[in-house]
């Protein structure tokens, strides 16, 4: 039962899906079959079933219909055979009755024919009158084109282009002169553009090469500007800065002003004032611009001349081969600079979008970047002063120019600064030439007067105050000596110098007083402390010339106040104000003096070292000569003459100086005792010695340089006096036994100094003394010599290993 129902459930399922395969298209049948596979077991053995019994049904009913429409068919054929005879008959027909009628229609088609050509030939005989009334315009309008390109009037030929293009072309356009005519258009505004551009090429070579006498004349307009308000400030200055120390130079300056003035006026009488359009036509920059614009192609108009001028920018910035050398080389670099941008100034003013005040601004800073390195290069390689003071004032002119047409300028301004230290060096470079000349000239003596007006003449060259030196009768010295006034003057004429620099800065009087002030301190502790430490350690420079600088530096010293006023007098800025700066004088010629005291301190030892190697000690001598050593007369009767000198020194310099050299002799002396090349000593040369000793005592006390307390001086040789003395009265018990005691009797002899002496003695009395062994007295003196060497070497290297 199971079996039957599936089976009868199974056969509408058949048929459905053979139904869709004979409905479908071929591309779906696969899916449908994938249906008889994908069902119950033993469906697809049932489906085959059913598809046979499904064709032989389909079999059956073509068979029936082939056997219905075959009769049919056949006398349809039978049909078609009978028509096909009257069909030919029917041709022979047609044919015959068209060659009939075609030789009765031949007249009349050629006299048709006759009437068309006519009627064609008044057609175009109409058209062509019409098109020529629209041609003739056309034509005329070409003409007058031809004729404006000839008399190079390019805008109103492009005008015309234009009326060309817009009404005329268009009425006439299918004709072929007319597309002739379009298609030289183009040809001909190229023709126009090229021309333009060569006339603008033109123009921008000819302000290339006159972009210098454009800002000569630029810069000459805006110095005139200036010069009035600038000679006006300088007889302000001059009306209201009068000083006891700027009288001699403001007659100088009034002169200046009034030919300067002279010069200016006479300029202005001689030549007109020319501008740039004056010197410059323009015409093409406008022509061909007007031109671009009418074109349509200003912007590539723009962009050529921008570039184009960019690259001369780029020229003109080269710097000049000789702009080291001369201020004619600056002078020419800085016109074509002006001149470059005087053109483009007027550009931007007279012209609409051609440059942009944005384009000028960063041609300007390009140009200024480059101008500053090119500046800050250069004027490295100048040593002239003068040189750099004429390239400020190029700079300055040049500032000002630019400024004047709305640039900006201030970082010239500040190249300025950097150019103000480089002017200060070379300055200082030249006072320092200037400081050795007057260091070489001088004769480092009192300035000799001997009447009133030689007097004056140092006075108002120097500012010199001493009551007591204008008591004395003529003839009389000054305590300094020739050089002290020159280095005073020349210190105003630097100050001078530096100030003509600070000019037309356009900085406050405050400012200028501190830069004045600030370069016055370099020349100061820097040049003159440098030219007087060089002058101080000079081999040919002696005592009394180096006491004579240290005298000069006391003068110069209590002068910078002078100079201080003379600054202030100079800028109208009190010395009180919070912020000014004061001189280093003091410290300058401190530090001098003190270079001056250690070389005198260092000569006059070398001095007595001089003497002291001119020593001739016979050191076996039995006998001292009962006096004193000649080299050691000589050397105190030097000592005597040079401290007199002294006299004019301060006390605590020459009180130094005396016992620097008292000590030194004594060390010296010391260490010719001592030294080690010196193998034996007799009493006699320790004799001979003492009495030496005893003369250098003696000038110690007699006081060679006042200032001195007790016996401070004679202190110098306590340490020869207490070894001296040890060997003379041979008290080596009374040395031993109190030795190490503070109130030992000779505190300051050192056992190794002692041990040293006695082993020489000890060798010159075993040489001396051949037959000592015979006599008791020397014989017991030699054991006492060797019983005290002996203790003095315990001493010694008791000491040694204490330490």
């Amino acid at each position: 039962m199971a079996e039957n129902s599936e089976g009868l459930g199974t056969v509408p399922e058949h048929e459905r899906i053979l139904q869709e395969i004979e409905s479908t298209d071929t591309a779906c049948v696969g899916p449908t079959l994938r249906s008889v596979y994908d069902d119950q077991p033993n469906a697809h053995k049932k489906f085959m079933e059913k598809l046979d019994a499904c064709i032989r049904n389909h079999d059956k009913e073509i068979e029936k219909m082939c056997n219905f429409h075959h009769q049919g068919f056949v006398d349809a054929i039978t049909e078609l055979l009978k028509v096909r005879t009257d069909a030919e008959k029917l041709k022979v027909q047609v044919t015959d009755t068209n060659r009939r009628f075609q030789d009765a229609g031949k007249e009349v088609i050629v006299q048709t024919e006759d009437i068309i050509r006519c009627r064609i030939q008044q057609r175009n005989i109409t058209t062509v009158v019409e098109k020529l009334q629209l041609c003739l315009p056309v034509l005329e309008m070409y003409s007058k084109l031809k004729e404006q390109m000839t008399a190079k009037r390019y805008y109103s030929a492009l005008k015309t282009m234009e009326q060309l293009e817009n009404v005329y072309f268009p009425r006439v356009s299918q004709y072929r002169f007319c597309q002739l005519m379009i298609e030289n258009l183009p040809k001909l505004r190229e023709d126009i553009k090229e021309i333009s551009m060569s006339d603008l090429k033109d123009f921008l070579e000819s302000i290339r090469k006159h972009s210098d006498k454009i800002g000569e004349t630029a810069m000459k307009q805006a110095q005139q500007q200036k010069t009035f308000s600038v000679a006006l400030q300088k007889q302000n200055n001059v009306k209201f800065g009068k000083n006891m120390y700027l009288n001699d130079r403001i007659p100088e300056e009034r002169k200046e002003i009034e030919l300067k003035q002279g010069f200016e006026e006479e300029d202005e009488n001689e030549e007109e004032i020319l501008t740039v359009q004056d010197l410059v036509d323009f015409s093409p920059v406008y022509r061909c611009l007007h031109i671009y614009s009418v074109l349509g192609d200003e912007e590539t108009f723009e962009n050529y001349y921008r570039k184009q001028r960019k690259k001369q920018a780029r020229l003109v910035l080269q710097p000049q081969s000789n702009m080291p050398e001369t201020v004619d080389g600056y002078r020419r670099y800085f016109t074509q600079i002006v001149g470059f941008f005087v053109v483009e100034d007027h550009i931007l003013h007279v012209t609409q979008g051609l440059v942009t005040r944005a384009y000028t601004d960063e041609l300007w800073n390009m140009a200024l970047s480059k101008i500053i390195a090119v500046l800050r290069a250069h004027s490295s390689y100048c040593t002239d002063p003068d040189l750099v003071l004429e390239l400020k004032n190029l700079i300055v002119i040049f500032a000002d120019t630019l400024q004047g047409y709305g640039f900006p300028v201030n970082r010239l301004f500040d190249l300025l600064f950097e150019i103000r230290d480089q002017y200060n060096e070379t300055l200082l470079k030249k006072w320092a030439g200037v400081f050795r000349d007057i260091f070489e000239e001088d004769n480092y003596s009192p300035i000799p007067i001997v009447n009133e007006e030689e007097y004056k003449a140092v006075i108002s060259k120097f500012p010199f105050q001493d009551p007591d030196l204008e008591k004395q009768s003529f003839p009389k010295k000054f305590p300094m000596s020739q050089s002290v006034p020159h280095i005073y003057i020349q210190v105003k004429e630097f100050i001078y110098a530096s100030l003509k620099f600070s000019e037309s800065l356009h900085r406050s009087s405050t400012e200028i007083d501190d830069m004045l002030r600030k370069s016055t301190n370099l020349l100061l502790t820097r040049t003159l402390s440098s030219c007087l430490l060089n002058l101080i350690r000079k081999p040919h420079i002696g005592l009394t010339e180096l006491v004579q600088i240290i005298i000069n530096t006391t003068h110069l010293e209590q002068a910078c106040k002078y100079l201080e006023d003379f600054i202030t007098n100079i800028t109208n800025i009190s010395q009180e104000t919070v912020h000014t700066t004061r001189l280093y004088g003091l410290s300058t010629f401190k530090d001098a003096r003190h270079a001056a005291e250690g070389e005198i301190y260092t000569k006059l030892n070398q001095k007595i070292d001089e003497f002291v190697q001119l020593a001739d000690y016979d050191w076996t001598m039995s006998e001292p000569d009962g006096r004193a050593s000649g080299y050691l007369m000589d050397l105190i009767n030097f000592l005597r003459s040079i401290f007199q000198v002294f006299t004019h020194l301060p006390g605590k310099v020459a009180q130094t100086a005396c016992m620097s050299a008292c000590q030194h002799l004594s060390t010296s002396l010391m260490q010719m005792l001592l030294d080690s090349e010196l193998k034996q000593i007799s009493m006699g040369a320790v004799q001979q010695f003492n009495l030496d000793v005893i003369q250098c005592e003696l000038f110690a006390s007699s006081e060679p340089v006042p200032g001195f307390q007790g016996d401070t001086l004679q202190l110098a040789f306590i340490d020869l006096r207490q070894l001296l003395d040890l060997f003379m009265v041979w008290d080596w018990s009374t040395y031993l036994a109190d030795y190490g005691q503070p109130a030992s009797k000779y505190l300051r002899v050192n056992p190794n100094t002692a041990l040293t002496l006695l082993e020489k003695m000890k060798d010159t009395s075993k040489k001396n003394n051949i037959f000592a062994q015979f006599r008791k007295n020397d014989r017991d003196k030699q054991k006492l010599i060797e019983t005290v060497v002996k203790q003095l070497r315990s001493l010694v290297n008791g000491m040694s290993q204490h330490t």
